[in-house]
Formats: C-alpha cells, sequence, structure tokens
C-alpha cells in the first residue's frame, strides 16, 4: 500500500485497532466448502450433504436478510403514512379553527354596531333631561332616573355591563315616556318631537343590528356545534354564544 507507512494519528489508533480486530475475528471464524466437507469426512458425513446443507443454510440466511430489508421498507412506508396523516391533520384542524375563528369575528363585528346603537340611545339621555328640566321641573325623580342610567352605561366595561345598563336605560325612556303622555304642554313642543324621532330612529337602527347579531350568534352557535369542528371547538375553547333578547337582561358573551 502506498500509504503503508504513513503517521497514524494517536487519537484513531483505538478505533483502527477495535476495527482491525473485528476483521481479523471474522477471517478466523470464516470456513471454506473445502474445509467444511474435510471436516465432515472426518466424522463420515457424505460431501454431498454438507454441501446440501451449506446451500440450504445460506438460503436461510438470504432469506432473513429479505424479510428484514422488508421490514425495514415497512416502516418506513408507515413512518411516512404516519407523517402524511399528521400533516392532513394539521392543516384540517388549521382550516376549522379559521373558518371558526372566522364566524367569532363576524359575532364581535355585529356586537359592535349593536354596541354604537346602544350608545347613540345613551347619548340621547341628556337631551330628555333637559327637556323634562325645562317642561317638568318638579319631576327631579325623573331626571335623577335618566341621569343615573346614562350614568351606568357609560360606566360599563363589557358586553354584560352594557346590557344591564341598557335595561335601566329602557325603564328611565319608558317613565319619561309615560310622564309625557299626561303632559300636553310637553307633548307639543318642538325639541320632544324632534327627540320622539331621534328615538324611533335609534330603536329602529338597534333593532336591525340586533337581527344582524342574533343571525350572527346563530351561524357561529351552529358552526362549532356540528360534527367534526366540534372536536376543535372544544378543544381550543370556543363557547356557545347566547342570543341578544330585547326584553330581558340576558347578555350576549363576547
Amino acid at each position: 500500500m502506498s500509504n503503508q507507512y504513513k503517521t497514524i494519528p494517536e487519537d484513531i489508533v483505538p478505533q483502527v485497532l477495535k476495527l482491525a480486530s473485528r476483521y481479523y475475528a471474522n477471517h478466523t471464524q470464516s470456513y471454506s466448502a473445502s474445509k467444511l466437507v474435510a471436516a465432515g469426512k472426518e466424522v463420515d458425513i457424505p460431501s454431498e450433504f454438507i454441501q446440501q446443507a451449506i446451500w440450504d443454510v445460506q438460503a436461510q440466511y438470504k432469506q432473513q436478510r429479505q424479510q428484514q430489508q422488508r421490514l425495514a421498507h415497512l416502516r418506513q412506508r408507515l413512518l411516512i403514512i404516519a407523517a402524511g396523516v399528521v400533516a392532513a391533520l394539521t392543516v384540517w384542524s388549521a382550516l376549522i379553527y379559521n373558518s371558526i375563528q372566522s364566524s367569532n369575528s363576524k359575532v364581535e363585528a355585529a356586537w359592535a354596531q349593536v354596541e354604537n346603537q346602544l350608545q347613540r340611545r345613551a347619548d340621547l339621555i341628556p337631551n330628555l333631561v333637559n327637556v323634562t328640566q325645562a317642561y317638568a321641573k318638579q319631576e327631579k325623580e325623573l331626571v335623577s332616573l335618566l341621569m343615573q342610567s346614562r350614568q351606568a352605561f357609560l360606566q360599563a366595561t363589557n358586553p354584560d355591563q352594557k346590557v344591564a345598563a341598557t335595561v335601566q336605560i329602557n325603564q328611565a325612556i319608558d317613565h319619561f315616556r309615560d310622564y309625557a303622555s299626561v303632559n300636553p304642554q310637553l307633548q307639543s313642543s318642538q325639541l320632544f318631537t324632534n327627540l320622539q324621532y331621534e328615538l324611533t330612529g335609534t330603536e329602529n337602527r338597534l333593532a336591525v343590528e340586533r337581527m344582524r347579531y342574533n343571525q350572527a350568534v346563530q351561524a357561529y352557535n351552529q358552526k362549532i356545534q356540528s360534527f367534526p369542528n366540534f372536536l376543535i371547538s372544544n378543544t381550543i375553547g370556543f363557547e356557545k354564544k347566547e342570543f341578544f333578547q330585547a326584553t330581558n337582561t340576558g347578555v350576549p358573551k363576547i
């Protein structure tokens, strides 16, 4: 060999010696066919039986190697299939999540429109107070009720509190209308007439936005409860939302 006398690094000497020992052990433990035939003669085994045994053992080892190769290929295919299934489930889960999240966003957007109309109604309260003070100075209780209901709405920080405050505003406006119905002077004022138009318009817009919100909630609830979407919605934490009813204090969850 051209590199027979080439210096061997000291750090690889143990590995070289270990591998060389393995090669030597394999060499010394192997036998040629002629040696096996000679060994068979010593114990009176005909050479044709020795040769047949060699063929059978070699065939057996070949069959075992082929079986091991088939098992290795099978494991490889199973790993590829498992990876494909995991990838498909990941994509499927992402699509369902995005679909549910889109419906949830529509609910939130619809609620924002409802909230805008609730705010418009609350903003009309000071005008009601001015009218009441102008034509019924003695109605301090009504004025206090109107102001307290608006203050409760302004202090509300979440949908639950805002809808609860809206109930108070509804009650205050109802009291104002009851008082106006028995006060001809108030009914005849142009300011009161203008307020009636504004209140009616706001309530109509609120009814429309409430309807749209409830439609969005219905679509969202159906989506998270249908199969197989509920498998993802339950795991991630998407919960059923309540409808916004005009006649009760039930609060939609946003």
